[in-house]
């Protein structure tokens, strides 16, 4: 029994030994591929990265991690414009989930099989997107978007105001707008049209409230997915095969 004791006592501290090695590679791991995800993407902050499942060291030697989370603030996403102020796009909390994380020996790439995420762009971000500035819709007549908000039941508040002969339409009227997305695309359309005092052709009205934002080049690859007003913003889903962490 004696004997017995030892080696149960000694499996025991074996384990933990094990176990705090693990957890240690494991945290040295992580600072590694944050910075490495920083450097590869151009990023102004070092993102969160969580590499999941248990042992570490055993996916290690298998050349594959299960799952790995990352978590990046305040992302630049370029729009593909030529304009400074208007080329890239700020996402909120860009959070991704990597399945089968494929990586080479010196761990200088690696590619997730999979990967699925989400993110928020703020309302007064999309709104760089829409027409701010008055534009005419007809001799006289000139309209422009002052705000994005919240319009509930997954749809966007769009607020307009308009001057008719030079004199301000007393109150701003909203309508309540769908988003979706179309490939890198994200579409904003006013399920009806505001009534701004005067008659306007639909489609010059369209072209204040109505608008649209390209956003490109997301880390790794991944693609736009869906989309839904939010209480702070849109929330949009990104999905993506294949994807490149780093490398």
């Amino acid at each position: 029994m004696r004997a017995l004791r030892i080696i149960l006592i000694v499996v025991v501290i074996l384990g933990g030994l094990f176990v705090i090695a693990d957890r240690v590679a494991v945290g040295f791991a992580e600072n590694k591929a944050a910075d490495r995800i920083k450097s590869t993407e151009g990023l102004a902050s070092t993102p969160d990265v969580s590499i999941k499942g248990f042992p570490f060291l055993t996916q290690v030697a298998g050349g594959e991690l299960d799952d790995v989370k990352i978590g990046i603030k305040d992302y630049e996403a370029s729009t593909g414009g030529t304009n400074a102020a208007t080329s890239t796009i700020r996402i909120d909390d860009l959070n991704a989930e990597m399945h089968g994380v494929v990586f080479n020996g010196d761990y200088s790439s690696a590619t997730a099989n999979s990967a699925t995420g989400t993110a928020t762009i703020a309302y007064a971000e999309l709104l760089k997107a829409a027409k701010s500035e008055p534009a005419q819709v007809a001799p006289g007549v000139t309209a422009r978007v002052i705000g994005l908000s919240d319009g509930g039941n997954g749809k966007i508040k769009v607020t307009v105001t308009a001057t008719v002969l030079g004199t301000k339409v007393p109150q701003p009227v909203s309508v309540l707008s769908s988003v979706s997305v179309s490939g890198d695309t994200v579409k904003v359309h006013a399920d009806s049209l505001p009534k701004l005092g005067v008659e306007l052709a639909e489609g010059r009205i369209r072209a204040i409230t109505d608008f649209q934002q390209k956003i490109d080049k997301l880390p790794g690859g991944i693609q736009l997915d869906k989309v839904e007003a939010a209480k702070e913003g849109v929330d949009i889903s990104v999905r993506g095969s294949n994807v490149k962490l780093v490398g």
